[in-house]
């Protein structure tokens, strides 16, 4: 069997990966602007990419497996790109390494880009929160202090004194 299903499939996610990337770059500007419609398509965007890259890794996988089969070998339940990098021949060896960095390069970009937004976006909503809370009124206590109803007890208890003293 031929490398060649598996070297194409890893590009496809490549490709998927740099365009999530790209709505990711895309999201960070959103996020600046605080544009929440377009935050909104772009994270309809987003999940239809997902869904493509489980879908394109679920092919990986098969088209893995098979490949390991092909070759006499046991196959892992889940292999992994360094597992196939090590049944293949010579010269696929290098291929599949190559595409396999490349790929780890798009993920860890990704990565970054994703843990910028999430920063953004908890900065914003402690901004909001800041807002409301400075908007927003303070409700009096509705219950008494402790100190208060301590107080009033104390006052009342001398109050009756003097009055009993006075009477007698």
């Amino acid at each position: 069997m031929s490398i060649e299903p598996i070297l194409t499939t890893l590009n496809h996610l490549e490709k998927l990966h740099m365009s999530l990337l790209r709505l990711s770059n895309d999201k960070t500007a959103l996020l600046k602007s605080g544009d929440v419609d377009g935050i909104d398509q772009l994270l309809k965007e987003e999940q239809a990419h997902l869904a493509a890259i489980v879908q394109m890794d679920q092919k990986r996988l098969q088209e893995v497996k098979q490949y390991i089969s092909a070759q006499g070998r046991a196959v892992p339940a889940e292999p992994t790109m360094t597992q196939l990098i090590e049944v293949a021949n010579e010269p696929d060896k290098e291929q599949l390494a190559e595409a396999k960095d490349r790929l780890l390069h798009a993920i860890h970009e990704l990565k970054q880009q994703n843990e910028l937004n999430q920063q953004l976006t908890y900065q914003s909503l402690q901004f909001v929160n800041l807002s409301l809370d400075m908007v927003r009124p303070r409700p009096e206590t509705v219950n008494y202090s402790k100190n208060e109803v301590q107080g009033q007890s104390q006052s009342r208890a001398k109050t009756k004194l003097s009055s009993f003293d006075s009477q007698a």
